[in-house]
């Protein structure tokens, strides 16, 4: 298990060296600076503002001076968050990110799985037909639609959950962002799972349970959901993925202080350290995901044996 995780983590390097390239480089494509927002800044003012951030220098010295860094865990000053640095910030943020992520995904999971099962147990019954059809539209409309929506019934005419906000993590101020961020991935899950759970049930030993006379809730949870869950499982990695970088949106829409707003503010202001320290950040969490979800699929299918992969 060690060598394994230690082949994955040498393995995750080169992926992370390309993103700090094409992302250091793009970043400096896009028109405008950092302090092109100052208004009338003196040619002088300018000019030591480039220096003090060694903006003067040529591109590729500065490429090169923020690999030095980053070696050293140096994620740089934020260029318009002036008393803090790039670490402080996502230190401040991610907490915020972390808890709206984590419940959603760990909602969609529970959520996508319970409808997944019901629908495969009921399959080509109204109830099927009713989660797929209502699954296959939360595919296909994107969070940051939902999420004005939800805005507009809940908050504005229902007046149940605040319009948005962060009211220290109280859970009124969830609701909305972890609906807004699950419902896609809820979808997901539940379609990968009735999948799956059809094709169980349809196995020779489930008919043999069943004809033991165990029931079909019986039969569900102590043989049929534990391989059913496989393919979940193997989703799940993207699914983190995804709840991360789709966070950035919902939490621009909702006002919440977490690493989205930083990303997207950073974006608008050329804010290049911000910017390049939440990507770097972002990149090194989907690492760690795809990990752990390897390992749970070893758990759940000890058939396989990561050191051999």
């Amino acid at each position: 298990m060690l060598r394994y995780m230690l082949k994955r983590i040498m393995g995750a390097i080169p992926t992370l060296f390309l993103l700090i390239t094409i992302s250091f480089f793009m970043i400096r494509v896009a028109p405008g600076g950092p302090f092109d927002s100052e208004k009338d800044l003196p040619p002088q003012i300018q000019k030591n503002l480039e220096a003090k951030y060694h903006l003067d220098e040529p591109l590729h010295q500065q490429y090169f001076r923020y690999l030095g860094n980053i070696v050293q865990g140096d994620f740089g000053p934020s260029f318009q968050y002036k008393d803090f640095t790039v670490t402080e910030l996502i230190v401040k943020g991610f907490p915020v990110s972390l808890t709206i992520g984590g419940v959603a995904l760990l909602f969609a999971l529970i959520m996508g799985v319970t409808l997944g099962t019901l629908a495969a147990v009921r399959q080509n019954s109204w109830v099927d037909y009713v989660l797929m059809s209502t699954a296959m539209t939360g595919i296909s409309i994107p969070n940051f639609v939902i999420a004005p929506l939800l805005i507009l019934y809940f908050a504005v005419y229902r007046d149940w959950f605040p319009a948005g906000g962060w009211g220290d993590g109280q859970w009124r101020y969830l609701v909305l962002p972890v609906l807004a961020l699950s419902l896609r991935y809820i979808a997901y899950i539940a379609r990968l799972m009735r999948g799956s759970m059809i094709e169980i049930l349809q196995s020779d030993y489930i008919r043999t349970a069943k004809a033991k006379g165990l029931s079909m809730t019986q039969t569900v949870l102590k043989h049929a959901l534990k391989p059913a869950l496989m393919p979940i499982v193997s989703y799940l990695g993207p699914a983190a993925a995804g709840i991360i970088t789709g966070s950035v949106v919902i939490e621009k829409i909702f006002g919440v202080p977490g690493l989205g707003q930083y990303f997207v503010q950073g974006a608008l202001n050329r804010d290049y350290t911000l910017v390049m320290g939440v990507i770097i950040f972002i990149g090194v969490l989907i690492v760690v995901f795809n990990l752990i979800v390897d390992i749970l699929y070893a758990y759940l299918d000890p058939k396989i044996r990561l050191e051999q992969t």
